[in-house]
């Protein structure tokens, strides 16, 4: 060991392990797709990979919008800091709230633009968790939230979401001694990975309880946009009392193509803003604001991307969800989003061979090896798969691609048992 790595090691901080940071064997499931990708892409270069694990979509922003951006970017006055936001993009968010959900927010002091949610979720542990908070969030799920909320000595519980119940976690069962402690719960409506939406009914017990034990319920709503029926488009705020003890976060990402714009903005009642606010200005400068001004005409006069690309999204998964349930797959009833989501099978039976799967991860790794089809596993609660719909190609069109794929699930006999 060299002088700067025993150096390193003495100053590593003990939420990220420490003196051991680096020396541990667990490697990120995305990571392990991305190795199993290129070993697939080396052993078989002629084969074309059918990679359903993205997530995120597969088109660009629209060319108006490029073009209003390299528009905005020229000017002089955009050039700066832009701290909290520009009064352009708090009042577009406004108003798409109005329009899409009937919430009537003030965008001077209930909306403060976010660098995407990713950011947003590593912020707002800051403003509201102590040492020994109880912060509860739903699994699978995103886990930027909770991974903050450990680095702050918090406790981290999950709330499983299972086919059973429609993938809502079970309120009813959260163990009353648990409620009282409290700080936080974080959910994510419409779902990802799941595809679930929330119901008015869960809206309210959760607010309900929200009340009755003081915490607090952050909604991560990114994928608000794409629902496919107008009765599942709800926000947090739809419900009596909610703002009082909610916030919710929404994105410029899935539903209007801007992934690598990084831009969204979180909402809520203004002295939970305030917190907010306070801690991002001690965090980060702002989006560039020509972002923000481009961000502002796509919710005021662009709402037919999201739109479009919901339908885009729908219209594939009405594709390959028939050929998932003719190879034995149970399919979840997909509302929203780009995502099916499935539990795996016991085994499959693949040229004159059986191979069983332990977990959800082994199963996506032969899925690649064997098959070319590149998914990702979620194991945390009942061993499952989601197959994303954002799988355009250059070189194929959607058609194409989804032949491809019957073929060569239809080449397996895949074997299923008892529920996990």
């Amino acid at each position: 060991m060299d002088v700067g790595e025993q150096f390193a090691k003495k100053i590593f901080s003990e939420r990220i392990g420490g003196k051991n940071f680096g020396n541990g064997n667990q490697i990120y499931k995305f990571e392990k797709i991305k190795r199993a990708k290129r070993e697939a892409l080396a052993k078989f270069p002629s084969r074309i990979l059918i990679d359903m694990g993205v997530g995120e979509p597969d088109d660009m922003a629209a060319n108006p919008l490029i073009e209003a951006l390299a528009h905005e970017a020229r000017k002089y006055e955009n050039r700066g800091y832009a701290d909290n936001g520009c009064q352009d993009f708090k009042e577009a968010a406004a108003g798409y709230m109005k329009s899409q959900f009937n919430v009537s927010l003030n965008p001077q002091t209930e909306i403060i633009h976010s660098m995407g949610s990713k950011a947003a979720l590593s912020i707002l542990p800051l403003c509201f968790i102590n040492p020994g908070d109880v912060v509860l969030m739903t699994m699978p799920g995103y886990p930027i939230f909770g991974t903050h909320s450990r680095y702050l000595l918090a406790d981290v519980m999950h709330l499983p979401l299972r086919a059973r119940n429609n993938y809502l976690p079970a309120l009813d069962d959260i163990p009353r001694h648990i409620l009282q402690k409290t700080k936080a719960i974080v959910i994510n409506y419409p779902n990802n990975p799941t595809g679930a939406c929330a119901t008015k009914e869960f809206f309210k017990k959760l607010v309900h309880l929200a009340h009755e034990y003081s915490f607090l319920i952050i909604n991560d709503a990114a994928y608000a946009s794409l629902t496919f029926h107008g009765e599942d488009r709800l926000s947090i705020f739809n419900m009596d009392g909610a703002k009082e003890v909610s916030l919710e976060l929404h994105s410029m990402s899935k539903g209007f193509n801007m992934t690598g714009w990084r831009l969204g903005w979180v909402c809520g009642n203004s002295e939970l803003m305030a917190a907010y606010a306070h801690v991002k200005d001690l965090t980060d400068s702002g989006q560039f604001l020509a972002i923000q001004k481009v961000a502002a005409q796509a919710l005021q006069n662009n709402m037919s991307i999201p739109v479009g690309n919901a339908q885009k999204y729908e219209r594939r998964m009405n594709q390959v969800a028939p050929i998932l349930k003719n190879c034995g797959f149970h399919v979840a009833n997909v509302r929203a989003g780009f995502f099916l989501y499935t539990q795996i099978p016991n085994s499959a039976e693949y040229n004159g061979q059986k191979i069983d799967f332990p977990s959800a991860e082994k199963f996506a790794e032969w899925m690649i090896a064997a098959l070319g089809i590149v998914v990702v596993p979620w194991d945390d609660v009942e061993p499952s798969l989601r197959f994303s719909m954002t799988f355009g190609s250059k070189d194929m069109d959607e058609n194409e691609i989804i032949d491809l794929f019957k073929t060569r699930m239809f080449n397996v006999r895949f074997n299923f048992g008892k529920s996990r």
